[in-house]
């Protein structure tokens, strides 16, 4: 029996808009230390489901405890680290380098006005040590290949020292050299720093080896925490509503 604790747990969750429901009745449970992935069809409420849990969008019904806590109560949100959907596609202009935005991350620990200390500029060059982008500090962010921009929005996210990453669909306009030394170094953060990590995604083949959990939304919820189970095409058919083939990647 694996009794971690829970890091997002949510029970009759609901989110209507006008009265049309966008999700109705979750029940999850994330633990500490788990890889997995959120996947869905398009408009299925993947990203409000993240945005619920990350206290985002006001909720309908039901409740959502983080860390053990009620969310109104939570206070420790530099517990999380959430890369939002195409966040990497910054303005060619941003004058900003990639030292300044990893640091913007360091901003939610410490509070906008104090003084940056030591601990923070560690904490800000071993993020960017693990996402590989220290070479690049100096570069303006607008400059930067979108697989690189990527590496320096999950440096940011890390900047704070999460205990849990939420990537958004991550690989938009990322090839796929990139795309794969970047699920390398998800795997690394699971692995070796016993992060949890939601992977919101389309291409759930890609990580099929690393998850530990699916949650398949569409609306509601088809949790399944045997990932290969779930990627059986009657599953996949009841998720999207259509005849599923499943194409399995296999990398190394």
């Amino acid at each position: 029996m694996n009794f971690a604790p829970a890091v997002f747990e949510a029970k009759g969750l609901s989110y209507a808009i006008d009265g049309t429901y966008i999700l109705k009745e979750i029940d999850l449970v994330i633990k500490k230390g788990e890889y997995s992935a959120l996947i869905g069809p398009n408009g299925g409420g993947k990203t409000t489901l993240v945005r619920l849990l990350l206290g985002l969008e006001k909720k309908s019904a039901g409740e959502i405890r983080l860390f053990g806590k009620d969310q109104k109560a939570f206070r420790s949100w530099d517990k999380i680290g959430y890369v939002p959907q195409r966040v990497s596609q910054v303005d060619q202009y941003f004058p900003a380098t990639v030292e300044e935005v990893v640091k913007m991350g360091r901003t939610a620990k410490r509070g906008l006005f104090q003084k940056e200390s030591p601990s923070d500029r560690e904490a800000v060059a071993s993020a960017m040590t693990k996402m590989d982008v220290t070479s690049l500090r100096h570069k303006l962010i607008g400059e930067l290949s979108g697989g690189q921009r990527q590496r320096v929005m999950i440096a940011r996210a890390l900047a704070s020292e999460p205990e849990v990453l939420i990537l958004d669909e991550p690989n938009t306009g990322v090839d796929m050299v990139s795309q794969n030394s970047f699920y390398a170094l998800l795997r690394e953060l699971n692995q070796k720093d016993g992060m949890t990590i939601l992977f919101i995604t389309h291409d759930v083949g890609v990580i099929a080896d690393d998850i530990q959990s699916m949650l398949c939304i569409n609306q509601t919820l088809l949790s399944c925490n045997n990932p290969h189970e779930v990627l059986s095409c009657s599953e996949m058919s009841k998720l999207y509503g259509i005849d599923a083939h499943l194409i399995h990647h296999h990398h190394h």
